[in-house]
């Protein structure tokens, strides 16, 4: 079967950045099969599905070139932009396979859609010790590398992300990976999301690069479940107050520079918010 693909890039802090997402509205009879090859040719880190649901509740799934994720948050930003260019701002939830998420779609002054997305009951744990060995060797990352009150946790906002939070700017800028085994690591420990490794830069600022290999992509610019991820680990281990904006800067790393504001409440969801614009 044949189905439009759009294509959006979301978060972007100034052209040429944010991260691109393929776009598939009317997939209700596309095969797993079919969704996944779109996603290789496509070619981003994600392309999202809808394939089903109504246009208040759509049902949406996302999928890697390399196989299906349980939620991608730049790609339900992009989503929800597109609809609501279609159809209308507004509230909707989209229904995923990691759960309802609440979206929030207004135009900006400048008639732009800006999207609040709200993630489903986060938690954090920690890590296993076995996983965060093999984390330290292959990025080069060693335990006093860790921030003071930044302990390393595996943080649940949509996908599981570890979240390491560096004290040594020159250290987050410069540590290398090998995206082979980072991604039989991420395999092994059940990482369907981003290994989000941060650098705080102001009181309530932070600089992320989260890795993420898959097909020809290493780090991914923009990843909304990694900063509502970040904002429940910044909630748990204190770092932030109740009603606290988080700013996180991202991509320029791979020159594609991002910028996503994260709201954190005492309890419940963290919400992210972001723009997204169509390519081409």
């Amino acid at each position: 079967m044949t189905s439009e693909i759009l294509r959006y890039t979301a978060f972007a802090a100034e052209p040429g950045g944010g991260n691109p997402a393929g776009i598939v509205l009317d997939a209700v009879d596309m095969s797993d099969a079919e969704m996944l090859a779109t996603a290789r040719e496509v070619g981003y880190a994600e392309t999202a599905f809808v394939v089903g649901g109504t246009l208040d509740r759509p049902v949406v799934r996302y999928f890697s070139p390399a196989a299906e994720v349980p939620f991608c948050g730049h790609a339900t930003v992009a989503t929800g932009v597109a609809l609501a260019e279609r159809h209308g701002t507004g509230d909707r939830v989209f229904v995923t396979p990691a759960g309802e998420i609440a979206v929030h779609t207004s135009t900006g002054a400048d008639g732009a859609v800006l999207l609040a997305m709200t993630s489903v009951e986060p938690w954090t744990r920690e890590v296993d010790p076995g996983h965060l060995a093999r984390l330290f060797d292959v990025t080069g990352i060693g335990a006093d590398d860790i921030a003071d009150g930044f302990p390393v946790l595996e943080s649940f906002a949509g996908n599981r992300h570890p979240v390491l939070v560096l004290a040594d700017a020159e250290l987050f800028h410069q540590f290398r990976f090998d995206p082979r085994v980072l991604g039989e690591l991420k395999d092994d420990a059940g990482w369907a999301g981003t290994v989000t490794v941060l650098h705080r830069t102001g009181p309530l600022e932070y600089e992320a690069r989260n890795l993420f290999p898959a097909g020809r992509i290493t780090e991914d610019p923009a990843t909304g479940s990694a900063a509502a991820s970040t904002g429940a680990y910044l909630r748990a281990v204190g770092a932030v107050r109740p009603g606290d904006r988080v700013v996180i800067r991202q991509g320029r790393h791979v020159g594609r520079p991002s910028v996503l504001l994260v709201d954190v409440p005492e309890a419940g969801g963290i919400t992210v918010t972001g723009g997204a614009t169509r390519i081409g």
